[in-house]
């Protein structure tokens, strides 16, 4: 696994980066979330040895400078467009491959792999966004890395390609590899990592399961509209369970629908909708980084 341990990164008298831990676990995906401002991209460029400050970051554990071939332990993707723009994309990644020792076969397959095979002989200088991380992330799996740390991948990814970015990492985590990505796009979070790491204003606010952080910090809620609401609520006051008026109905926390049914069945109450509502990832990251964004916006008139 990767263990980040108390990494840390100033600038001037501001704390960037805060005493920060977590590990990467090879055979999961885990998503790194924060506000903007947050630190993600310090904290990568640290767990890489890219920039200066306090702490190491363990690779199998090793600090990646104790690698003789630092590219085949990890793969990155921090800056989309980190290529010569005139140089084709077949030999940017022909430069890549001699520079590691990897055998040149590799580049086409790699190029297959992230859907740029007909492109390989242009200069990626006119490359679009999408493209151009498509052609950054094969420069990531050319060495069939151990681990992947990916900042902002899905940038500039129509949604056939965020689709197939989502499979395709899910799929090269499964193979005993990690994958460490970063990424704003929450929904598509929400279906990728097994894990999540949040930071705010440089510091950890959550480490944990996917799955836990979203249950504990919302958790799932019962929506209901029945016949009568007003007697719905003074029998939810009598059991003291929890709800929220909304526009159509309430919302109840604590409860099942089939407790919720049963109550409304035995009270004769007729019941006109009835439904679970998962908690989302993005609710849950709100709650969490609440008071730790860096920049708060107003409502636009």
């Amino acid at each position: 696994m990767i263990k980040a341990e108390h990494l840390t990164k100033s600038y001037g008298h501001k704390n960037v980066v805060n005493d920060i831990s977590f590990q990467v676990e090879t055979g999961k995906v885990t998503g790194f979330l924060g506000p903007n401002g947050a630190g993600k991209s310090t904290t990568m460029r640290l767990m890489l040895g890219l920039s200066n400050g306090g702490g190491k970051t363990l690779f199998d554990g090793k600090t990646l400078n104790h690698y003789e071939q630092p590219s085949k332990v990890v793969g990155i993707l921090l800056e989309a467009k980190a290529f010569h723009p005139t140089r084709s994309a077949r030999n940017h990644l022909k430069i890549l491959a001699t520079e590691g020792g990897i055998p040149l076969s590799r580049v086409d397959e790699v190029l297959d792999v992230v859907g740029l095979k007909s492109e390989a002989r242009r200069g990626p200088g006119k490359f679009s966004l999408g493209m151009s991380q498509r052609l950054g992330l094969a420069a990531a799996l050319l060495a069939n890395p151990t681990y992947l740390i990916l900042d902002e991948p899905a940038n500039g990814l129509d949604p056939e390609g965020i689709a197939w970015l989502r499979e395709s990492l899910k799929n090269y985590a499964s193979q005993k590899h990690g994958v460490f990505v970063s990424s704003h796009l929450l929904s598509e979070m929400a279906l990728l990592a097994d894990n999540v790491v949040v930071i705010g204003q440089g510091k950890v606010l959550a480490d944990t399961p996917m799955h836990d952080f979203i249950n504990v910090n919302v958790g799932t809620t019962v929506f209901v509209r029945v016949s009568d609401q007003d007697k719905l609520i003074r029998l939810l006051d009598q059991q003291n369970i929890k709800y929220s008026k909304q526009k159509r109905g309430l919302e109840l926390k604590g409860v099942k629908t089939d407790d919720i049914g049963k109550l409304a069945f035995a009270n004769k109450l007729t019941v006109l909708e009835l439904a679970t509502k998962t908690a989302s990832l993005e609710k849950a990251f709100l709650e969490v980084t609440s008071g730790s964004e860096n920049f708060t916006a107003k409502e636009i008139r």
